[in-house]
């Protein structure tokens, strides 16, 4: 594959932008791959395993002649990085984020924008509960959907480069504009976090009454909370405070169903009760067929061999 571009700097070394720079690798896609964290940690153990080219300890370093620069930092602290990065963008250069809201990072960042230096937002559809410098790996997007979110007045240029730099690393694209894509995601990823935070604290409760019973019986459904749940607290507490009027839509709508399957179990509705759950599972049925997860027992996932 050819260089997309010449210099890439990634603000924040943890899962995602570690996984970038190893796909970028992979793929040959930049000439030189130039990292910055907040934490003087995070920096050594980025320079110890080489995860990127070169790790500088200022922002104004890390950014200064990148072609492109992205955010890869709680949505919350993007606004003052922006501000912080501003002065010292190349003209012509191309920032971007990778977080999962947008309408919020859009007020952020573009009145920071300095002229002549574009912004393309996106979103990698892809994770893991694991965070930090050590957790990325280059097959993360491989066939993962990255949206793609630019403002009106975008340089078209820019948005076709970034789309590319995407492809290559692995990912299907598509285009999307702020609004929609934070409904989307409210739906997919934002919402079920939520909901997962909240069954897993309500197991807590429950343990302290039955004595760690809930820890020691859980199976494959409390399990699979347990691990959405254990996603990073940071990010998380920015995406509900920044997607607050979508996020809380679509609970409004999850409350709505489920007051409608609790009288369908109080009143034993066993007909609705089934025709919902063959209605849900399709869209199981779906996702699979679509190639964004197997079917394999346990979802494909590897059993940990005791130490």
């Amino acid at each position: 594959m050819a260089v997309v571009y010449k210099r890439v700097a990634l603000i924040g070394l943890g899962l995602i932008a570690g996984s970038m720079s190893l796909a970028m690798r992979r793929g040959r896609l930049a000439g030189e791959i130039v990292g910055y964290a907040r934490s003087k940690e995070t920096r050594d153990i980025a320079r110890e395993i080489s995860l990127v080219d070169r790790v500088e300890d200022t922002l104004a370093a890390t950014v200064q002649d990148a072609d492109l620069v992205v955010l890869c930092v709680p949505v919350g602290s993007m606004g003052a990085v922006m501000e912080e990065i501003a002065p010292h963008l190349k003209k012509g250069a191309t920032v971007s984020d990778v977080g999962s809201v947008k309408k919020a990072v859009f007020e952020a960042i573009l009145p920071a924008l300095p002229q002549g230096v574009h912004f393309v937002g996106a979103h990698p559809m892809a994770g893991t509960e694991h965070s930090g410098p050590r957790s990325g790996f280059a097959t993360l997007f491989d066939n993962r959907w990255c949206l793609i979110v630019a403002p009106e007045e975008a340089d078209q240029s820019a948005v076709e480069k970034l789309a590319a730099l995407w492809k290559g690393i692995g990912s299907n694209i598509e285009f999307m504009d702020p609004e929609h894509h934070d409904l989307v995601c409210a739906v997919v990823s934002h919402t079920p976090h939520l909901i997962a935070y909240t069954m897993v604290g309500v197991a807590d409760d429950l343990r302290r009454v039955t004595d760690s019973e809930v820890i020691k019986f859980s199976a494959a459904g409390f399990r699979d909370f347990t691990r959405i749940a254990a996603s990073d607290p940071t990010m998380w507490r920015d995406v509900f405070l920044t997607n607050k009027d979508a996020t809380l839509e679509i609970l409004g709508r999850f409350t709505e169903e489920l007051f409608a399957l609790q009288r369908a179990i109080r009143m034993g509705d066993g007909d609705q009760l089934f025709d919902y759950f063959t209605r849900t599972r399709a869209i199981r049925r779906g996702i699979i067929e679509a190639g964004q997860d197997t079917s394999a027992p346990d979802f494909g996932r590897v059993p940990v061999k005791p130490e």
